[in-house]
């Protein structure tokens, strides 16, 4: 069973947008404070009320984001 649940996150053209990469969610928000606020949110409200072992993970699980950013000229 997996402990991490992994989200890739980008700069869109007016906000941060994250998309986990095991599961359907996605969100966004205008900052990165915001964007990490709004990760755990979705992941909590997408679990409520499930087994996370039906998921594949255990109980007390991890999320992990990382941020592609634009390559410097």
């Amino acid at each position: 069973m997996k402990r991490t649940i992994q989200f890739s996150s980008r700069r869109g053209e007016a906000q941060y947008v994250a998309e986990c990469l095991e599961l359907p969610i996605v969100t966004q928000a205008p900052t990165l404070d915001l964007l990490a606020t709004n990760i755990s949110e979705a992941v909590a409200l997408f679990l409520h009320g499930e087994d996370p072992a039906e998921f594949g993970l255990v109980p007390s699980h991890v999320v992990l984001a990382t941020l592609e950013l634009e390559a410097a000229a």
